[in-house]
């Protein structure tokens, strides 16, 4: 029997139970549909986010100060140790383009002429080149020392007359005290710039580490080794050294007059921002290199603080990322292996029913091998029958998966990236389902004895 004509018959089989090929396949259907969809969305969260990495943040290490055995993302458990001073002499070293600190101004409301909105925060102090020129949709990057700051979208449209470039805006800290700031920049997008702010979408303000961290680091009298806002300090009210006795100095500081004025080298940051010349890795490790070596010698302010409690860790925005892409494929594995099952049981569908075909249609295959059909034509049709059931189940699978996964990036707001590997996966485990669960139905009905088959009733 030829193929083509082994392929008619078992087609013209399978249109005449359409409902029963349809539960038949629909195992396969979901099974591969769930890998599809899930791996499609998978892909398309980490371009998503590895996305927003640009060439120049892709030079840059982000450095804190915590617990060696703390668990969580960037900055869990961080503890303000770098100086100014630190940053001044780790940014003069060969290997390093720039360092400056990074610090959260815990706010209260930003002004715009007489209109107000809340700002409980989202207002972040650092260094110029943090906001990297290509991100700016207008606009420049402030500058250290300077009453300037960058708005991203969502914060410049806050206010009726949405907030452009030359306007002066006014921001008012948690202690109620108000500073001006002229718009000199709004950036592109209103997704975070780095791993220290997280990528989800929120309004933020840009502004220099000088004045306004220094500012309000000498207002609170944090200034001299303590840290930004209280985060130096332990739920139960410890110093990050440990020191009651530092900790009570700390307090009475805070209960005097607050210091004429600081000059920021004693400042400590809650987390620092080390630039490398390039992307290449050898330049970005040796600027990490540089730094570490730096903060835990004798000579760094900050090594006071650092050892059995605290140490420094220097990540990049690509290995920070990394651990979300390993949750991802994690979760992607678990999908697999879900899906898997369901392919399982698909394959025993298939395998029932084409048992069920064979048992049906035995006096037909009796006729066959009356008129002249061999074993390997008997057992040619009826595989046909299961690959076809399995290809028609990866197929729909397939094209279910594909438009799951585009919805699912439309709604979260992802770059659709299909992962096409998978698509070409999906088929070949269709037509592996319908030859393994078709071998047996397909063996037993080639094994039919002809006159046995003829009287079959």
């Amino acid at each position: 029997m030829k193929p083509l004509e082994s392929l008619r018959l078992s087609w013209r089989s399978i249109r005449g139970h359409k409902l029963r090929s349809a539960l038949t396949t629909l195992g396969i259907v979901i099974g591969i549909a769930a890998v599809i969809a899930f791996v499609t969305l998978g892909a398309s969260l980490q371009a998503g986010i590895v996305g927003d990495i640009s060439p120049d943040d892709q030079r840059n290490v982000y450095g804190w100060a915590a617990d060696p055995d703390t668990e969580g993302g960037p900055l869990a458990g961080a503890q303000p140790v770098v100086s100014g001073d630190d940053l001044e002499t780790i940014e003069d070293f060969e290997a390093v383009d720039a360092a400056y600190g990074y610090a959260p101004i815990q706010s209260q409301a930003i002004s715009n002429g007489d209109e107000r909105v809340a700002q409980g925060d989202g207002v972040i102090a650092t260094g110029p080149s943090y906001v990297r020129e290509d991100s700016l949709r207008e606009g420049r990057q402030f500058e250290q020392g300077e009453r300037e700051a960058v708005l991203n979208p969502a914060a410049a449209g806050r206010f009726e007359d949405n907030v452009s470039v030359g306007d002066e805006i006014a921001i008012t800290t948690l202690g109620g005290q108000s500073t001006t700031a002229e718009v000199v920049g709004i950036t592109d997008s209103n997704e975070g710039l780095s791993p220290f702010e997280g990528f989800e979408s929120s309004p933020r303000l840009y502004v220099p580490t000088d004045p306004y961290y220094l500012e309000q680091a000498d207002a609170a009298g944090l200034d001299g080794g303590e840290g930004p806002i209280g985060p130096s300090e332990g739920a139960d009210g410890v110093a990050a050294n440990g020191s009651e006795e530092t900790n009570e100095a700390a307090g009475s500081e805070r209960t005097g007059e607050t210091n004429a004025g600081t000059d920021g080298s004693d400042v400590r940051f809650l987390a620092v921002v080390v630039e490398a010349p390039s992307a290449d890795s050898t330049d970005v490790d040796a600027a990490r290199e540089a730094a570490v070596d730096y903060l835990e010698s004798d000579d760094s302010d900050a090594s006071e603080f650092l050892g059995d409690e605290l140490a420094m860790t220097f990540q990049t925005s690509a290995e920070l990322l990394q651990q979300l892409e390993d949750v991802l494929e994690l979760l992607q594995s678990f999908i697999v292996g879900i899906a898997a099952i369901s392919l399982l049981v698909g394959s025993i569908g298939i395998a029932n029913i084409m048992l069920v075909s064979v048992t049906e249609r035995t006096r037909e295959i009796g006729i066959m091998k009356a008129v002249g059909a061999q074993n390997r034509d008997v057992l040619g049709l009826f595989l046909a029958e299961a690959v076809i059931l399995g290809m028609v189940g990866a197929i729909l699978g397939t094209a279910l998966g594909l438009v799951a996964g585009y919805l699912g990036a439309w709604y979260v707001d992802l770059p659709l990236v299909y992962p096409y590997e998978y698509v070409a996966l999906a088929v070949a485990v269709g037509l592996l389902v319908g030859i393994l669960s078709g071998l047996y139905p397909a063996w037993r009905a080639a094994r039919t004895d002809p006159i046995d088959a003829l009287r079959y009733e």
